[in-house]
């Protein structure tokens, strides 16, 4: 991956999950939604056009002090401008969660039998989906789904009459990326996961995208693991940071 990749990359994961509320702050994107979610709720660092880091962190974080939240930033390999994450430290800022970005070429397959695709996030995949996750990002998560911006499509994996598995992807920059992969806790170790993944890069495969990309979270190594078998190799890692 070159660096103009990764940062495509990057963009377009920015737009596949969009926040409630953004501000342009000398090129960050601020963005803010409450709940849980930490994208939704951090400073994107792909662009700075700015002359004073400091006075555009002061500012990041008085936006946040006004909603009575916590200033966090977001940052990866090419954050703008280079030595950001040395001066968040400086300022208090620490390091609360790392993922891995991972991305390979689509290609076309036998999309898997079992699985159906939405323009939508239909009740059934919404009830995996959201059963998975944290009780404190449900309300908010629920809501992005409905702003999830084309061109997107959902993907389930059905078993004795149920949904179990769920993936998202959204396309642009020339890049597309997975959100939402989940199981149903009772229905682990069933391939689901990995059947919504090929229909979801059969769907890619016909899009104008020349790299299909996730961000896994770096302690997950089961996750970890399934991508590599599907072929994704790790190529920059991301961060968030928080003021302590």
């Amino acid at each position: 991956m070159t660096r103009d990749e990764i940062v495509r990359m990057e963009r377009c994961h920015v737009k596949a999950w969009p926040a409630f509320e953004t501000q342009t702050i000398d090129g960050w994107h601020w963005r803010y939604s409450g709940g849980g979610s930490q994208r939704a709720n951090s400073v994107s660092t792909i662009d700075f056009t700015g002359n004073d880091v400091e006075a555009a962190i002061a500012e990041v974080e008085a936006r946040y002090r006004a909603k009575q939240a916590v200033a966090r930033f977001h940052t990866y390999d090419h954050t703008e401008p280079s030595g950001l994450e040395a001066i968040l430290r400086d300022r208090g800022y620490a390091e609360t969660e790392a993922t891995i970005t991972m991305v390979k070429r689509p290609s076309a397959g036998a999309t898997p039998p079992d699985t159906e695709q939405y323009d939508a996030a239909e009740p059934a995949w919404r009830d995996v989906y959201l059963g998975a996750i944290t009780e404190n990002r449900r309300a908010v998560n629920t809501r992005i789904l409905d702003t999830i911006p084309r061109p997107r499509r959902f993907f389930a994996c059905w078993r004795d009459g149920r949904a179990i598995s769920t993936a998202l992807s959204v396309v642009g920059h020339r890049c597309a990326v997975v959100e939402c992969v989940a199981t149903r806790e009772d229905a682990r170790r069933q391939g689901g996961a990995e059947a919504v993944m090929h229909a979801l890069e059969s769907w890619v495969a016909t899009q104008d995208a020349d790299r299909l990309g996730l961000q896994v979270v770096a302690t997950n190594r089961p996750a970890v693991a399934l991508y590599e078998r599907l072929g994704y190799v790790a190529c920059a890692r991301n961060r968030f940071w928080v003021k302590a």
